[in-house]
């Protein structure tokens, strides 16, 4: 065994950005309960791997069929669409596992990492969508949250590796390499899906998203000038938490619609359509003798990064050169 209990450790990290996150919202989120299942995971690993507690071999492997549904339903709900009914089907993984271990616990040696395998590749795919397909998610962060997402399936998938890792090594008679594999792979890589899936760019509209149905007398061009000029009258890129479907639902335009509309008349995503008005504010804002943050404030933006990220992408210079610039 590694002299270190590297999982007890991890445990003990997540268990406490758990709480962390759970009182700062004041109530449990997606993400939230995502962070518990992997907390509780890794402790039940350090009980079953570190300790050798009686019983605990068996409570691992369905405790860890919760973990890839509990990701998908946390990029679900924190990004794409609210909760559904049919959610409630991967319930079904954990009871897969339960009675796979009661008549065939061999089966349990392909499904778990299989499970892991599936849902990674299925959240890399919807992220590899772009921003367009995460209405939820706030178009100050740009791609940001579709990267963070890329990154928590792909440590799913290498989780699924791990497992296979273990069942080669127990095969060849290496099975002493079990807990270093457990500890560095399958710890890591969940502790990687805690740490991550705290970033602030994973942030979430509250409420329940509406999709209002589209009508068939509408042609594509009105919408468009419809949203040319509620961008130039109302002003929308100013709310620091627009997200696509909180746009869509002022406009009252389905979200798919809108994004199709807006690609096809600036060759952009509605992310990029809305900070592009945002930094031509700034600019404004910066040649009315504002603050650079100031002007980062003023035009929709909450934080520096993202201000300076967009404003790089748009003129090829910081907001301080491009000022220097506009004054020589």
């Amino acid at each position: 065994m590694p002299s270190l209990p590297i999982p007890v450790f991890a445990s003990a990290v997540l268990f406490f950005l758990f709480v962390r996150l759970w009182v700062a919202r004041g109530r449990l989120t997606p993400i939230a309960v995502l962070l518990a299942i992997c907390s509780v995971q890794i402790g039940i690993i350090a009980l079953a791997q570190h300790y050798q507690v009686p019983g605990m071999r068996l409570v691992q492997p369905i405790t860890a069929t919760l973990i890839p549904p509990a990701a998908w339903c946390a990029f679900q709900w924190t990004a794409a669409r609210p909760k559904r009914m049919a959610d409630l089907l991967h319930v079904l993984m954990p009871v897969t596992a339960i009675a796979a271990l009661v008549t065939a616990p061999d089966f349990l040696d392909i499904f778990l990492p299989g499970a892991f395998f599936l849902y990674g590749i299925a959240i890399v795919y919807q992220s590899f969508k772009g921003p367009d397909a995460q209405p939820r998610a706030f178009l100050a962060d740009g791609d940001l949250p579709a990267r963070i997402w890329q990154i928590i399936g792909a440590a799913l998938i290498v989780s699924a590796l791990s497992d296979v890792l273990i069942v080669v090594a127990i095969a060849a008679d290496l099975g002493h390499l079990q807990p270093w594999i457990v500890s560095l792979f399958s710890v890591g890589n969940l502790l990687v899906i805690g740490i991550i899936s705290l970033s602030s760019h994973l942030r979430t509209e509250d409420g329940e998203d509406e999709e209002p149905q589209r009508t068939n007398s509408e042609a594509e061009q009105a919408v468009w000038q419809r949203v040319q000029t509620f961008m130039a009258e109302q002003k929308p890129y100013l709310d620091p938490d627009l997200t696509l479907a909180r746009l869509s639902r002022k406009l009252g335009i389905p979200a798919k619609t809108l994004s199709i509309v807006i690609n096809q008349n600036t060759g952009e995503n509605v992310s990029r359509y809305v900070n592009d008005a945002r930094i031509v504010a700034a600019q404004k804002a910066l040649l009315g003798n504002e603050t650079v943050t100031s002007a980062m404030l003023s035009s929709g933006f909450n934080t520096k990064s993202n201000f300076n990220r967009e404003f790089l992408r748009i003129t090829g210079v910081s907001p301080s050169k491009w000022l220097a610039r506009q004054r020589a």
